[in-house]
């Protein structure tokens, strides 16, 4: 029998009503798929390193983690990056690198048809 895992964080579940929300009135598969993946467990969340983010994702891409983004390894473009949960250091690594970094949230207000997302993890 598959255990039902319960939200008890009001933003997080906030955040999923939204991406759901938004897949159903604009047909976007892209924001589904998210709000799927932070129903999850979050022992079952990714955790990306910022080195695979930077192989991974081009500079005309937005990278998109629903997890948690670590610092290790280096970020050799400007790569703007939505994540759940960002460790200081990765944060700090992202700016130096000229990217920048958002939640999950402002990412959906700012870019809603979900052009050039790339999902990490």
């Amino acid at each position: 029998m598959v255990q039902k895992i319960q939200k008890t964080n009001p933003l997080l579940i906030d955040l999923i009503n939204q991406l759901k929300k938004e897949a159903m009135e604009k047909n976007k598969p892209l924001w589904k798929d998210v709000a799927l993946r932070l129903q999850k467990s979050s022992k079952n969340w990714p955790v990306v390193t910022l080195k695979r983010i930077d192989k991974y994702v081009n500079e005309k891409e937005t990278a998109l983690v629903p997890g948690k983004v670590l610092s290790s390894g280096e970020l050799t473009k400007k790569i703007p990056i939505a994540a759940w949960n960002f460790s200081d250091k990765a944060k700090q690594k992202i700016s130096d690198a000229g990217g920048s970094t958002m939640t999950i949230e402002e990412l959906l207000k700012k870019n809603p048809e979900g052009k050039n997302i790339r999902i990490v993890g």
